[in-house]
């Protein structure tokens, strides 16, 4: 396989399958933030999060030439690293004492709901990410300054990337229109539209 656009998920899992190792390092790489945050949710020991990683990785080697729909590979992990962690909390229900309060905190109502919503956004910020990398560098340096914290002024961003400022809002609606139509954006409503 050739140099790996970092964007193309089908791509890397297919390579992956075929035993490609920048492929699957890739795809590593990419996700392995995706899994921390599904584990983080679950408050296990540092050991125990370590291990749940592995098995989530193991699992998907396992899986991986399965997978009917490479652009759901990030649901599919969420799906996976949860059912890991639920396996591991109730395992360590059994056999460790834990502090009525955190337990309280875990079976509060309301939690899973707010743990969804949490590995929704997640997996939203790495479709987002994946549709930037696919944008010309001019269009995704001018969304990155328009949401910047503070936002910075037309004013601004005129100076910084030596454009007018009557073109920033015409070239702004282009690199939207340009995000909707990236692969990971179609991919992921797509993936959206069946689950």
């Amino acid at each position: 396989m050739g140099p790996l656009e970092p964007w193309d998920v089908t791509t890397l899992v297919h390579a992956s399958v075929q035993g490609d190792e920048k492929a699957w390092n890739e795809l590593v790489q990419r996700y392995a933030g995706l899994i921390a945050a599904v584990i983080r949710h679950y408050r296990l020991t540092r050991a125990d999060a370590q291990d749940v990683s592995q098995l989530v990785w193991l699992h998907l080697v396992e899986h991986l030439p399965q997978l009917r729909e490479p652009a759901a590979l990030p649901g599919w992990l969420i799906t996976t690293t949860r059912h890991e962690c639920q396996r591991y909390v109730q395992k360590s229900r059994r056999t460790v004492s834990m502090d009525p309060n955190a337990i309280a905190d875990m079976e509060a109502p309301g939690r899973s709901d707010d743990i969804d919503t949490a590995l929704l956004a997640a997996e939203r910020r790495q479709v987002l990410l994946d549709a930037l990398a696919e944008l010309p560098s001019t269009d995704r340096e001018l969304l990155v300054l328009l949401v910047g914290e503070p936002p910075y002024t037309y004013a601004e961003i005129s100076e910084t990337l030596s454009k007018p400022i009557g073109s920033i809002g015409p070239t702004r609606r282009r690199a939207i229109e340009k995000l909707r139509q990236t692969r990971a954006v179609q991919s992921y409503l797509r993936a959206d539209t069946v689950a």
